[in-house]
Parts: structure tokens; C-alpha cells; sequence
């Protein structure tokens, strides 16, 4: 019997719940594998569980959602950032994204940060595709819904993404930090800061240089 280490981060009760029976489904269908299941329904609940996790344990599988309200201390921003630790907390892990994320820029962001092994948009989830999903990752293959598949095509032709130190700005000016407080906040020059958020404007199309704007086109595609 194959016991996979499993964590579920989802703040939706049906999803979690979806998820446990689709693992279970599973498990019943390949009668040698068992997954050992925990939850967390917040970004803290998530920290807490990977900063116990034991060395000598790997974790094997994680089911991440993306729109996650931020970490007490502002660290972690969103599953994304999640994805970004997990990824470098454990070299072999599999990480299946389910998200209510549409939007080809935030998706961009998550393929590019998170490298998930599977990436499903909550609208075209079905029992069967998630089954498939959980399948073609324990088998080692890459599993794309309708929608992400799309975007990987138009992805050929655009590179656009946000890295952490972007999704930051984002989060501090939307909490009132000032441009001239960010330096203290984050390894950047205020030179270094200001081209970054003229960057962050043009992205989001944003015609002028006021926060309120940008922070608002940020949150129409999700980032914030």
C-alpha cells in the first residue's frame, strides 16, 4: 500500500468536501494507495501545518486554491504564494491548482509562480475531470482544463507575469502603504519601486498614476 501525504487549502466547504471524495474514489478504484488527508481552510491554517511537518516526511500532494484572504503578517498574499513555498519546502511534491481565477493575466501568474501539475477552473469542474486529474498527476503527466488550456496557447505569444515582489506593491498600496514606506518593506530602491508600478500600470491599463485605479484593475483580475 502506497501512502500519499495529502494537504487540501480551500475555504470553499463543497470543494473540500468534492476533493476528499474524489481522493476516495480514487483510492477505492487503485486499491493500493491511501491518501493521508489533512485541510486548511486559510493561509495561516496552511503555514501552520507545513511548519510542523515532520523532516523525515515528504508531502506528496497538495490541492491549492488561489483566492485565499492574506497571512496575518502580510507574508503570504495568496495561494500563489503558498504554491511558491510549498514548491520550495518539497522538491517532489505535486501540486493540483483549482481555482475560480478565469482571467488569462492571473492564470499566466499562477502557471508561471507555481508551475502547478494540474491547473482546473472551477467552472468547468466535473467529477470526472477531477478524477482524471488526480490520475494523470499520480501517473506523472500534466492535466489542463478546457479554459487553462486555452490560455497555454495564447501564452506562446505573451510573457507577461507578475512576480512576488509585484503582487506585494499591489497588496501594500491597497492597504494605504505609501510609495515612500516601501523601500523599508522590500529589498527595492524607490527608483527601482517606481518603474516597477509603471510597469504594473501599463499591465493593467491603467492610464493615469492614481493608486486607486491600479488597485482596482488589480483586483477586476484577481492579484489583489
Amino acid at each position: 500500500m502506497i501512502s500519499i501525504n495529502t494537504l487540501i487549502i480551500d475555504d470553499h466547504p463543497l470543494i473540500v468536501e468534492a476533493t476528499k471524495i474524489a481522493l476516495n474514489q480514487s483510492e477505492s478504484s487503485s486499491k493500493d494507495l491511501s491518501f493521508k488527508i489533512e485541510v486548511a481552510t486559510t493561509c495561516d491554517g496552511a503555514i501552520n501545518i507545513l511548519d510542523r511537518y515532520p523532516k523525515n516526511e515528504t508531502l506528496d500532494l497538495v490541492f491549492l486554491d488561489i483566492r485565499l484572504k492574506p497571512s496575518k503578517d502580510g507574508n503570504i498574499l495568496s495561494g500563489e504564494d503558498l504554491g511558491i513555498r510549498i514548491r520550495n519546502q518539497f522538491e517532489d511534491v505535486k501540486i493540483i491548482v483549482i481555482t475560480s481565477f478565469n482571467d488569462n493575466l492571473r492564470l499566466n501568474s499562477i502557471l508561471k509562480n507555481v508551475d502547478p501539475d494540474a491547473l482546473m477552473v472551477k467552472n468547468d469542474l466535473t467529477p470526472k475531470k477531477f478524477l482524471k486529474a488526480i490520475e494523470s498527476v499520480l501517473n506523472d503527466e500534466t492535466y489542463y482544463c478546457k479554459t487553462s488550456s486555452k490560455l497555454i496557447r495564447i501564452l506562446l505569444t505573451n510573457d507577461i507575469t507578475l512576480d512576488a515582489y509585484d503582487r506585494r506593491i499591489l497588496y501594500e498600496l491597497s492597504i494605504g502603504t505609501k510609495m515612500n514606506e516601501l523601500p523599508n518593506l522590500l529589498p527595492l530602491s524607490l527608483g527601482g519601486i517606481e518603474n516597477r508600478k509603471r510597469r504594473l500600470l501599463d499591465i493593467f491599463n491603467v492610464s493615469s498614476r492614481d493608486d486607486r485605479q491600479l488597485i482596482q484593475g488589480a483586483k477586476e483580475k484577481g492579484f489583489i
